[in-house]
C-alpha cells in the first residue's frame, strides 16, 4: 500500500514558501494560499511516511488566457522541485471547448502525478 494520501484541504503553505525561497518573493502567486481567486482545479498529496508532498496546480502569468498545470514536489528535507512530465497547457475557460481543454490538461497532469506517486515512471 502506498504511503501517499490525497490531501484535499487548502494548498499547503510550504509550496509557496519554498518556491519563493528558491526563486524570489512574488514569483509564485499561483501557489500563494492567501490568494483567493486562484484558478481551479488543483490537487495535492502527502507522503505520510516521509513528509514529502506533491501538488498539481494551475500556473499563470500576465497573459491571463494562457495557463498550464505544473507539478511541484516537496522533498522531506526542504527545497522544491518542478517536475516536467509533459505539456499541460490550456486556455482559461470561456467557451465550452476551452473548458474541455482545461479539464483534459488537468486530467493529464493528475495522471502524471499518479505515475510519480506509484514510482512507475521517471519524471
Amino acid at each position: 500500500m502506498s504511503a501517499w494520501r490525497r490531501y484535499d484541504s487548502p494548498l499547503l503553505p510550504a509550496f509557496h514558501e519554498r518556491f519563493e525561497e528558491r526563486w524570489g518573493k512574488g514569483t509564485a502567486p499561483f501557489l500563494d494560499p492567501e490568494v483567493l481567486d486562484q484558478p481551479m482545479p488543483r490537487a495535492q498529496w502527502i507522503n505520510v511516511d516521509t513528509g514529502a508532498a506533491l501538488a498539481v496546480v494551475p500556473v499563470w502569468s500576465d497573459d491571463q488566457s494562457q495557463r498550464s498545470f505544473a507539478m511541484f514536489y516537496l522533498p522531506p528535507a526542504g527545497d522544491i522541485w518542478l517536475l516536467r512530465p509533459g505539456i499541460t497547457d490550456y486556455l482559461e475557460p470561456g467557451p465550452l471547448e476551452n473548458l474541455r481543454l482545461r479539464n483534459d490538461a488537468f486530467k493529464k497532469a493528475l495522471e502524471d502525478a499518479q505515475t510519480f506517486i506509484e514510482g512507475s515512471g521517471s519524471l
